[in-house]
């Protein structure tokens, strides 16, 4: 898939555990893992919001995407 989620990359900036994350957002720790490994097939604005939010950054640190060859 040609996007690739670096929201292990952002917590381990923030020094925040998934645990954490989790509560701060409001999401299960399984829907943050799905998402966290790229598993996701969708994210909701709403989503991405709170966790932004949470982490002080933007869509474009945790979202990024990749040309496929």
């Amino acid at each position: 898939m040609p996007i690739i989620v670096n929201l292990d990359v952002m917590m381990a900036k923030r020094k925040m555990s998934l645990n954490e994350l989790s509560e701060k957002v409001g999401l299960t720790l399984s829907n943050l893992s799905i998402l966290k490994t790229g598993k996701a097939k969708a994210v909701r604005f709403s989503t991405l919001e709170a966790i932004c939010k949470v982490l002080d950054c933007q869509p474009g640190d945790i979202l990024e995407f990749v040309e496929e060859e």
